[in-house]
């Protein structure tokens, strides 16, 4: 029996090649069902024309029916008593008059946002023509927007004193993105990434069912209410509804909620516990979604359209808002 070394010889169709050798299975995979996803396909979803006339008379009928019945209530009590008819009677009328006061700051708010949306287009049709005297226009309407906001105080005489140093559109405009919306714009990236770590928290943490669409839905809808005050359009619960509605559609009609793209498969696939819990993945899609959500109400809300300052990145605010959770992803 040999005591030296024992030399097998092998074919060459037996030879590993470590180039030819499977791709490993990557067992977590980004989820496609996260809640952001079905928040922005119900938001957007236009309701056909037969369940708008179906809401339309329900309410008409309801209120019908309720009013008529306030009125058979009330002037049965005076006929039983006058005391308790008149306070009925004034108890109704304060009713309607805060019916009434609600109503005007429904009103109110979406002139607001119609306000925020003409500055806007005001503000890209002097960049696209170059035009300096439309350009002066838009900073004395920005002017006014935030005369009574002490917190634009200094920002707004900055730019009184500096715009006339300024001779074309894009440096006066600019001029107002740098001196004027750079605090808002800070302000309002605060908010999304608050809400993005939020939806990501509850969704990894919380195990109950509908937990997660409940939190995103909250969570965004409260955050694109924030952006627009912190933008001068302070919406009421219809407007805000309807901004939101406005936001989501524009997101789902560029496919900027898809999850499967580039930016939102590399979040959810760079942390480690992302690949060990599904809820961890789901977590960081949800927060990344949001921030994609957060990003779009700014430029919706923003009084100027992003020229000579940066557009938010999605990656650095989901990087900010997730930084030490889920394992530094």
């Amino acid at each position: 029996m040999s005591k030296g070394p024992v030399l097998i010889e092998l074919e060459d169709d037996d030879v590993a090649r470590p180039d030819a050798a499977p791709a490993v299975p990557d067992i977590a995979e980004v989820p496609t069902d996260a809640a952001m996803q079905q928040v922005a396909a119900l938001a957007a979803r236009r309701p056909s024309r037969l369940a708008r006339w179906f809401w339309s008379v329900a309410v008409a009928l309801v209120g019908f029916v309720a009013s008529l019945a306030a009125w058979d209530y009330v002037t049965g009590l005076l006929e039983r008593s006058a005391i308790l008819g008149g306070i009925a009677t004034v108890l109704v009328g304060l009713l309607i008059v805060m019916l009434l006061a609600v109503g005007l700051r429904e009103l109110a708010a979406f002139g607001r946002l119609r306000r925020l949306d003409t500055i806007q287009k005001q503000a890209e049709e002097a960049l696209a023509a170059g035009d300096l005297k439309g350009a002066r226009a838009v900073i004395a309407a920005l002017d006014r927007l935030y005369a009574a906001r002490e917190d634009t105080a200094w920002g707004r005489a900055e730019l009184q004193q500096r715009q006339s140093d300024v001779l074309d559109a894009d440096g006066v405009l600019g001029l107002a993105e740098n001196t004027l919306l750079a605090p808002l714009d800070a302000r309002a990236q605060r908010e999304v990434e608050a809400a993005a770590r939020q939806v990501a928290t509850v969704t990894a943490i919380v195990p109950l069912a509908l937990a997660d669409l409940f939190t995103a839905l909250t969570a965004n809808l409260r955050m694109i209410r924030r952006v627009a005050e912190i933008y001068g359009g302070r919406a009421g619960t219809l407007g805000s509804w309807r901004l939101t509605r406005s936001v989501l559609t524009h997101l789902v009609a560029t496919g900027a909620v898809a999850v499967g793209d580039d930016l939102i498969g590399s979040v959810a696939g760079g942390g480690v516990l992302s690949k060990v819990s599904r809820r961890f993945g789901e977590g960081i899609v949800n927060g990344a979604l949001t921030a994609r959500v957060g990003v779009a109400a700014i430029e919706v809300c923003r009084p100027l359209p992003f020229h000579a300052a940066k557009r938010p990145s999605v990656t650095a605010l989901v990087r900010r808002a997730l930084t030490g959770l889920f394992g530094g992803s």
